[in-house]
């Protein structure tokens, strides 16, 4: 599906330009989880690659970038974020000409991994005329001049919609405005939580502190669907 012109949602990630992004996939986020006492099984990385499969498979792009937060732990790297990212970063090389990486707010350990397997760190990517950031940072004048879209990550956009006593929640994509530009957030591709529930939750990212309901949600379900603005989900 078109978000907007010359920009594809493909499953969790976005297609520009013939460059594919994908945001925040916290990689070790269950072992963190682990250490402070929540047992869950360790199936994330797993299911993280074959997702990615659907989307990579028969498929060559320019550039891959994961829009910060590849790694989850904050000042550290663990032995599980070591050995699954240096595969992550193994896997997406086989799909495209670069893998870029954005800096995101979890990615303060990012380097020595990056340097392991020659991948670029940046703070931001300007793809044609459209801007990539995290999205945990204001962007700057000077980034935004020429810019026609900003895409950023950072808040793991989520809606749950309810069906009678049924409450679902889906991950999602948000669409809409940031100083005269197209804003687009995307959804985590972290698979263990479905994300923020942009309409109970307090949002994270400073781009988003104003008119919030007159962005349009896309959910990522079997498919992609429009469901139009934001505030008439109310």
């Amino acid at each position: 599906m078109e978000i907007m012109k010359g920009i594809r949602v493909k499953d969790l990630g976005l297609v520009v330009d013939g460059n594919l992004v994908i945001a925040d996939t916290h990689v070790g986020y269950e072992e963190a989880l682990n250490k402070q006492g929540v047992l869950i099984p360790r199936f994330q990385f797993k299911e993280l690659i074959d997702r990615l499969k659907g989307i990579l498979e028969g498929n060559r792009f320019d550039k891959i970038v994961v829009n910060g937060d590849v790694k989850h732990e904050f000042g550290t790297i663990s032995e599980t974020e070591w050995r699954h990212t240096l595969k992550l970063l193994d896997f997406l090389k086989k799909y495209c000409s670069e893998v870029v990486l954005v800096r995101g707010n979890h990615d303060k350990i990012l380097g020595p991994i990056a340097q392991k397997r020659g991948v670029r760190v940046v703070d931001k990517i300007v793809i044609g005329d459209v801007l990539v950031v995290h999205g945990d940072k204001m962007p700057s004048k000077a980034d935004l001049d020429g810019v026609k879209t900003v895409v950023i990550g950072h808040e793991h956009p989520a809606i749950s919609l309810r069906e009678g006593s049924r409450v679902e929640t889906f991950k999602c994509f948000l669409k809409g405005k940031f100083k005269g530009k197209g804003l687009i957030v995307m959804p985590s591709f972290n698979l263990v939580q479905e994300g923020t529930d942009v309409l109970k939750e307090k949002v994270l990212s400073p781009l988003l502190k104003q008119n919030l309901d007159e962005f349009e949600v896309y959910i990522v379900a079997d498919k992609v669907y429009r469901f139009g603005e934001l505030r008439k989900l109310r």
